[in-house]
């Protein structure tokens, strides 16, 4: 026998393999049928090939085994649908001429269509023999339809399996690729980062014009803008890729000191002196202060960079045992056509005036809230402008994973 190569029908052969019932299938069959040569054969316009066998009979056939399609009464049972079966070939009005049992010597067989779920035709199960049978053909027929039923379900469930199985292996490699690309945000690039920045500082000691100071003072800016971009980008491969952006809870009394200082540096870097600042903290808060202070961070400057300066941004912490709450306010206004997407990263508006980042502020802040079991909702309009308001529980647990 030709060894076979076929690769569709060599993966038939082994979807047909991995079904751990077949075996009692054609034990089945054989038993309801008296046949000595049971088999499920994979069937196509130009190929009959065996994908499983029970032979008593020494009929030859293993699995992977072809016979010529044209000999075989299964090509007719491809193109009818339609199960033969007969008890005495030789008997048989039909048969009794057909050139198949001449050609294999049969007397008694039985063969009935697989079909997958969906309707598609993928072979027979058959049973076969040289001597006559003494059953009653109609119920052997149903029977076998019954058990022919149960392949194709089975092979659909492959299908599915294999289907699952082929989306956690792409699973696996895009978290392989997530984790790759963290690597490279916190790593290969900020590390030369680090050496432009020490290089910078150096330099900084030797300076002996103005200029060179200034130059410097450019180039530590610069730096201190790619590390926030990079921060931004390393968060957002975080949350967007690897389940959320991770933070460290811990008991902080000094909270309301760590954003008053956030308030400070936002109203430096963008000339917002109007920031105004009402904070009433009272106790212990439970949360990751630098993660807060980056929400804080990120909201502020959003509403200095988006708010009309017709009015001061406004600033208001409250947490007690009902709960935290910051909101910020601006009087700028979101359009409604943005409201669906203002938490989206790089949700900029097309046509909108260049900005420095990476349109990723909000969509950090929103992922820091959820973070901590919280929610960060927004609400704007013409006449009352826009406000921004994150919410935790006043009592956000100590998770061992956080």
């Amino acid at each position: 026998m030709a060894t076979l190569t076929d690769p569709g029908l060599l993966n038939d052969i082994a979807e047909i393999g991995r079904i751990q019932a077949v075996p009692r299938i054609l034990e089945t069959v054989a038993h309801i049928t008296g046949s000595r040569f049971t088999a499920i054969a994979r069937v196509t316009e130009t190929t009959w090939t065996a994908c499983a066998t029970r032979d008593t009979l020494g009929f030859g056939l293993v699995p992977g085994g072809q016979l010529q399609i044209e000999t075989t009464i299964c090509d007719e049972i491809r193109q009818s649908s339609t199960s033969v079966v007969f008890a005495h070939a030789s008997q048989h009005p039909l048969y009794a001429t057909h050139h198949t049992p001449r050609i294999y010597g049969l007397e008694s067989y039985a063969s009935v269509p697989i079909h997958r779920p969906d309707g598609s035709f993928f072979g027979t199960l058959c049973a076969i023999d040289s001597a006559p049978a003494n059953f009653d053909v109609e119920h052997i027929q149903r029977s076998m339809e019954l058990l022919a039923e149960l392949v194709g379900n089975y092979l659909d469930k492959e299908d599915r399996l294999l289907a699952a199985e082929t989306a956690l292996s792409d699973a696996h490699r895009v978290a392989d690729l997530r984790d790759q690309f963290i690597a490279v945000l916190g790593h290969d690039l900020r590390s030369p980062l680090q050496a432009i920045s020490m290089a910078a500082d150096t330099l900084e000691l030797d300076a002996n014009s103005e200029r060179q100071r200034q130059m410097l003072g450019h180039i530590a800016s610069g730096v201190t803008r790619m590390d926030g971009l990079i921060n931004d980008v390393l968060d957002f491969a975080r949350g967007r890729l690897g389940g959320g952006i991770p933070i460290s809870l811990q008991a902080t009394s000094t909270l309301e000191a760590e954003l008053q200082r956030v308030v400070e540096e936002v109203a430096i870097a963008t000339g917002r002196q109007d920031i105004k600042a009402q904070m009433q903290i009272e106790g212990d808060v439970v949360c990751d202060p630098i993660r807060l202070a980056q929400l804080l961070a990120n909201l502020l400057t959003n509403a200095a960079e988006h708010g009309e300066r017709s009015a001061p941004i406004t600033l208001n912490v409250c947490a007690g045992p009902e709960g935290f709450v910051l909101d910020v306010h601006n009087a700028g206004h979101i359009p409604s056509s943005r409201m669906d997407a203002i938490f989206s990263p790089f949700s900029r508006e097309k046509g909108e005036r260049p900005r420095p980042g990476l349109g990723l502020g909000i969509y950090i802040a929103s992922e820091i809230a959820r973070s901590h079991g919280g929610t960060l909702d927004v609400a704007s309009s013409e006449g009352t402008g826009t406000l921004f308001t994150f919410q935790m529980p006043s009592a956000v647990a100590l998770p061992a994973q956080a």
